[in-house]
Formats: structure tokens, C-alpha cells, sequence
């Protein structure tokens, strides 16, 4: 069960359905170890939202609890490869407390972001603000053509 619900007639469907698909779960995991590897993935893993506004993309990526210096971020010509870093806090050994579960992600991730166009690398910025990093990736304009005119000699 993944939250504490009152039982009432009202929720009484959800709360047993909830039920027989943790029963399920448990059940098919041990059949099928590489379902639970993949779930266990899917918790490092980074959600982003892109956003095309015709001259350049919106990016942003959720990584609560991220510092900025735990961060590594690559540009290439039509790539950004995003690399964070958490890591979990040490209890201090006077404090007695201790957990049965935990949901809190810790380790290192990364997600790799390939872009139809080419970006413009120099013009590329970054921010993180309240868990979410945003970065402004400027398409890359063509080179303009010029036109000559070439007379046979």
C-alpha cells in the first residue's frame, strides 16, 4: 500500500485495488527480477520537459536536492549530456533514529539529450533554481550563403 488512507466507502475500491496490485507486484518480481531492475532505474532517472519556441529550446530538468556543485553539464552540437551527483547524509552517531523505508534517490545519474537541430554552444545557459535546472539552448543559425558570380574566361 502506498499511502495511509482512511477506509471509507468512498476510497474502499481504490484501498483493495491498491492492495491486489502491490500483491501482483511482489508476486511477478520474483518471476521477473529485470521488471524490478527497471523500476529501481526508473528512480535515478531525471525528468525533463523540452519546449521548442522556434529559435531556440527550453529544457529543464527535475533534480531535487541537487547542489549546483554536483553538477556536470556537456554541450555538443546537438547534445547535452546532464551528470548529478547526491549524496546521503550521514546520521550523527548520537542520534538514535532510523528508518525502515526510504524514497529518498541517492547517487549519481545522468541523461543524455539529443536535439533535432544544432545548438549554439557559447550561447548555451544554465540555472537552477528550487530543485529544477533550466537551460536556454539557442538553435544555431546556418552560415549565410553569398553569392558570387563567376565569368568564363
Amino acid at each position: 500500500m502506498r499511502f495511509l488512507i482512511k477506509k471509507t466507502p468512498d476510497n474502499f475500491i481504490r484501498t483493495v485495488n491498491d492492495e491486489i496490485s502491490s500483491l501482483l507486484n511482489r508476486h511477478f518480481d520474483s518471476y521477473f527480477p529485470e521488471a524490478a531492475y527497471w523500476e529501481e532505474m526508473e528512480k535515478f532517472s531525471m525528468p525533463v520537459e523540452i519546449v521548442d519556441k522556434g529559435k531556440e529550446f527550453v529544457l529543464k530538468a527535475e533534480i531535487p536536492g541537487v547542489k549546483k556543485e554536483d553538477l556536470d553539464i556537456d554541450i555538443d552540437k546537438n547534445c547535452i549530456c546532464i551528470n548529478a551527483k547526491k549524496e546521503e547524509k550521514k546520521q550523527e552517531e548520537n542520534e538514535k533514529s532510523s528508518y525502515k523505508k526510504t524514497e529518498f534517490r541517492y547517487g549519481e545519474f545522468s541523461r543524455r539529450i539529443y536535439f533535432p537541430d544544432e545548438i549554439d554552444i557559447e550561447k548555451t545557459e544554465a540555472k537552477l533554481e528550487h530543485g529544477i535546472l533550466e537551460i536556454i539552448v539557442p538553435k544555431h543559425e546556418p552560415e549565410k550563403e553569398t553569392k558570387k558570380k563567376l565569368t568564363v574566361n
